[in-house]
């Protein structure tokens, strides 16, 4: 499996599980994944709905915890903590995009993009809230809400929201999966060059092989376990 120096691992899982259900209604999602993400790498998980692709990602950004194994993001282990604990850990270090763009409806965008700011103590966390949606080319409207903006607005306002704090990760699951062909290149090739811009490392969640083969390594999931792992020509 393609691997960096330990110093520069971004993630790394080690027999991760996890289990859903109790009794005769338990389910085996993951089965035992190992998987080292070096810094800056460009991480595309493909697999068919059911093979575990989306509890992976749950399970390395501490929104779903592991059964059991050890998961270690940005220098912080995952596994033990407590829920409130995993949200400070995001916190700052790990962003996260998903399909559904879960602004809060009631703050505009530069509030939307501003509040992870605000929470990691950012005194300027306007000014940079502003920059930032300038950056992904919705700067024209900070001040409305999200049910005056487009699909492809709002999902600019929820990278912007990702990448404000500059975290070392991002997590992408199926972020173009509400929007429309033209929308969704377009989307992409900011998230891209956004990534440049920042150096966050990427792990994208997708069904889409052509996406996929943007980044620098692909990972196929199939029945809860990694399949194979391709490393790509630069």
């Amino acid at each position: 499996m393609p691997t960096k120096a330990q110093g520069d691992m971004v993630v790394s899982a080690r027999n991760v599980t996890l289990r859903l259900g109790q009794g005769m209604a338990e389910v085996e999602i993951l089965k035992g994944i190992d998987l080292d993400v070096g810094a800056g790498e460009r991480l595309a998980i493909l697999g068919p709905s059911g093979s575990g692709k989306s509890s992976l990602m749950a399970c390395l950004s501490g929104l779903e915890p592991a059964t059991s194994g050890a998961i270690e993001v940005a220098g912080e282990r995952l596994d033990g903590r407590s829920e409130d604990a995993l949200a400070r850990m995001r916190l700052g270090r790990v962003g996260i995009v998903l399909q559904e763009f879960h602004l809060i409806p009631t703050m505009t965008a530069i509030e939307n993009v501003a509040v992870p700011l605000e929470l990691a103590g950012r005194a300027d966390a306007f000014d940079v809230a502003a920059l930032e949606l300038q950056a992904v080319g919705v700067g024209h409207r900070t001040g409305h809400y999200p049910a005056q903006l487009s699909g492809g607005e709002q999902q600019r306002v929820a990278l912007a929201r990702a990448l404000a704090p500059r975290p070392a990760l991002l997590f992408a699951d199926e972020p173009t999966g509400n929007l429309d062909t033209a929308t969704s290149e377009a989307v992409m090739d900011l998230l891209f060059r956004r990534l440049d811009e920042t150096a966050a490392t990427l792990i994208l969640i997708t069904h889409d092989r052509d996406l996929a083969r943007r980044c620098s390594r692909i990972i196929h999931m199939q029945d809860g376990r990694i399949h194979s792992d391709e490393l790509l020509p630069a």
